[in-house]
């Protein structure tokens, strides 16, 4: 089995900042790539933030919390990410910029074993396309936030070739997590079934049906779920939920996935849950 020393990460964000976590906390270096400072800053924040309540929490010692810090390196210039045997690309749900940036990636990686992306709905058959090497495509689906979650779900693309798939497994396996191996159709497993929940319960909020805390009440006390449909649409971001129901219905053309009327308003107001303060619910 290919055993992983060091992991690039292209993209800074809330999510990039939880692999490269992720990765470092199983002893493994980490490059993470954004072409600006702030980004790169805000990255470095989080981490630490992240580590210094697990050292809280009692989940590591201080010296095992300074270690995880320093064996991330934070850069502007990607080709910084050379000594990486896998490289996930977690950016924008634009599958023009990611097709740019995969690009870039095969033209300046070329002794990466895997490039995966993190993408929760865009083909990874799309994103491989955009290389000369799409036999080094997967995708690599973490879960929110990363560093808790322990399922991945690995893409396997039109041409993803099995060494590939099983570095991706590999690697999974190395930091801790669980794999799910699934085609390369939209949604992948899990938001294939979990989107069609989500809308149906927006469509019932919008059509006055019950409450927002009635139909989340309902699904944890009922069906035993650890947080209602609204109030893990508003933890999930409805920009980013609304970017995979919409991904979901261009493949499948199937209303259960169209995002409703009430969330394209949502997005457009800036209402997009926790991380704006305000969803369905107010976090302010």
């Amino acid at each position: 089995m290919t055993s992983i020393e060091t992991v690039g990460v292209v993209g800074a964000g809330f999510m990039g900042s939880g692999i490269a976590e992720s990765a470092a906390r199983a002893g493994l270096a980490v490059h993470v790539y954004e072409p600006g400072t702030a980004a790169l800053e805000r990255s470095r924040g989080r981490i630490e933030q992240s580590v210094a309540r697990a050292i809280s929490g009692g989940k590591l010692s201080e010296q095992e919390g300074t270690a995880l810090i320093e064996r991330v390196a934070w850069t502007e210039d990607l080709a910084a990410l050379s000594p990486a045997q896998v490289v996930v690309e977690a950016i924008v749900e634009d599958p023009a910029v990611k097709a740019e940036v995969f690009a870039r990636m095969d033209a300046t990686l070329p002794d990466a074993l895997i490039l995966a992306s993190n993408t929760s709905s865009i083909p990874i058959a799309q994103l491989a396309a955009a290389t000369a090497h799409p036999e080094r495509v997967v995708g690599l689906h973490f879960f929110s936030p990363v560093p808790v979650m322990r399922l991945v779900e690995v893409v396997v693309g039109l041409d993803s070739a099995p060494p590939a798939v099983d570095t991706a497994l590999a690697f999974a396996a190395q930091i801790g997590k669980t794999a799910i191996r699934t085609k390369d159709r939209s949604g992948f497993i899990v938001n294939m079934l979990l989107v069609p929940y989500l809308m149906a319960a927006v469509r019932m909020y919008e059509d006055g049906f019950a409450t927002r805390e009635d139909i989340d009440e309902g699904m944890k006390l009922g069906a035993g779920h650890p947080m209602g449909p609204l109030t893990l649409a508003d933890f999930i971001g409805l920009d980013v939920l609304y970017a995979v129901c919409d991904s979901l219905y261009e493949e499948f053309k199937q209303p259960e996935y169209a995002p409703p009327p009430l969330m394209k308003r949502m997005v457009a107001a800036g209402r997009l849950g926790r991380k704006t303060g305000k969803g369905f619910y107010d976090y302010q």
